[in-house]
């Protein structure tokens, strides 16, 4: 999320432009950077707000790609991996060690132990304007973000009453949802007279983050569990942990449906047969997850129609949201990301997802289907700079307590 410029920061440098056009206007910003220009671009929707040449990092060191956010602000900083070298004005995007930051060296090729050098000037110009959850998107070759409309994407909503409040009574500043923040209504003290207007003033959540991915195993067995509770197996407590427990309930129902016990415990057959005998129809094959202020909030299954095809990555972000109007803006980008072969067939994946420029995030949109309820509670906290990634390889390993869902992706191999 980022900060709106009160005044234009002007020309900063030979390798920077800041646009005045942002200059008040409140847009969500976003943040790319091209290792193979070697380049880093900010945008505003779909609008170029600021260019700069980085150096990212070299052979053995080389700078991650994927979708990441500032997880840490801080005006100076020394690296504790790399002889208290000095990182004034840094930005950190991965707790493991890469972060924005200013250097003295920013040839036009990478230099870096994989974090992305920037010009003194501009470092202090960037630093300026985001806020911790701003997205860095680190690509191979530069990507740009382009408008997006589709059904599958959430529309801001005012959470419903109970009724409307004709009172003069007093009223305190109330919460409708644990999930979000107080919602205040300023009441007069006199009652206004017919055909006066009131205005009703909604305090913005923090933007959401939300990732649409492959059903995991943990989730898998967590279903399994209660499935097989429901039929009269005693799995344990759902906890989509494998234990004794668990274990000896899926054998027991192998035998019951005379499937093998020998081999891997969770198997397809096994799920298929599982949802079949408690008439639960065909099972989830992906899950939403949401995370607000770098924690979870919530997580549910959802519907991938074909799913032996891969949905590809994108990254969405919302911008000019509007609660009261039920409109949103919305933005995408699709990015190059490789499948491990032996991810693939984990995830019953046949067919990658094929050409970013041919497939992009409408492709996927199409495929993906979140049942109402999920929809409601997610367009009911939708905010300005609420994201939603897609991906098929699930959450990264640097996604874990204090940041946003990081996606690492990685360059498809040529020949």
């Amino acid at each position: 999320m980022f900060k709106s410029l009160a005044v234009s920061l002007g020309l900063l440098s030979a390798s920077a432009l800041i646009s005045p056009a942002l200059a008040g206007n409140g847009g969500t910003l976003q943040i790319f950077v091209s290792k193979t220009d070697q380049s880093l671009v900010v945008y505003d929707g779909g609008q170029i707000v600021a260019t700069s040449k980085v150096s990212t990092g070299k052979q053995g060191h080389t700078t991650p790609s994927g979708i990441f956010s500032i997880l840490e602000k801080r005006k100076y900083h020394e690296s504790n991996l790399y002889s208290n070298a000095p990182m004034p004005w840094m930005q950190r995007i991965t707790w493991s060690g890469v972060a924005l930051h200013e250097s003295n060296s920013v040839p036009n090729y990478p230099a870096s132990h994989g974090c992305v050098r920037l010009p003194g000037n501009f470092a202090k110009a960037l630093f300026s304007m985001t806020e911790r959850g701003a997205h860095v998107i680190i690509t191979d070759d530069p990507v740009r973000p382009e408008s997006i409309s589709h059904r599958t994407l959430f529309s801001p909503r005012i959470p419903a009453s109970d009724g409307m409040l004709l009172s003069d009574a007093q009223l305190r500043p109330t919460t409708i949802d644990a999930s979000f923040k107080p919602v205040q209504v300023a009441m007069a003290d006199v009652m206004p007279k017919a055909g006066a207007s009131a205005k009703v003033i909604l305090e913005e959540p923090s933007p959401l983050r939300i990732l649409i991915t492959r059903r995991g195993m943990r989730e898998t067995v967590l279903d399994a569990q209660q499935v097989l509770a429901e039929l009269g197996f005693d799995a344990g407590v759902p906890d989509g942990h494998i234990g004794a427990l668990t274990i000896s309930a899926v054998n027991g129902f192998k035998r019951w449906k005379g499937l093998s016990t020998k081999g891997e415990l969770i198997t397809p057959d096994f799920i298929e047969a599982l949802y079949k005998s408690a008439g639960r129809g065909e099972p989830p094959r992906g899950q939403i997850m949401v995370r607000q202020d770098f924690k979870p909030v919530f997580e549910a299954p959802i519907s991938i129609t074909n799913p032996e095809i891969a949905l590809g990555t994108h990254f969405l972000e919302a911008t000019d949201v509007s609660r009261l109007s039920g409109k949103a803006e919305w933005h995408a980008v699709t990015l190059e990301n490789d499948l491990p072969p032996k991810m693939m067939k984990r995830l019953g994946i046949t067919e990658p997802a094929g050409d970013p420029a041919l497939h992009g995030a409408a492709s996927a949109l199409d495929r993906i289907h979140i049942p109402e309820d999920i929809r409601h509670r997610i367009e009911g906290m939708l905010s300005e700079g609420s994201s939603i990634t897609i991906s098929d390889d699930g959450i990264s390993t640097e996604t874990g307590q204090g940041t946003d869902f990081i996606t690492l992706t990685h360059r498809s191999r040529k020949g």
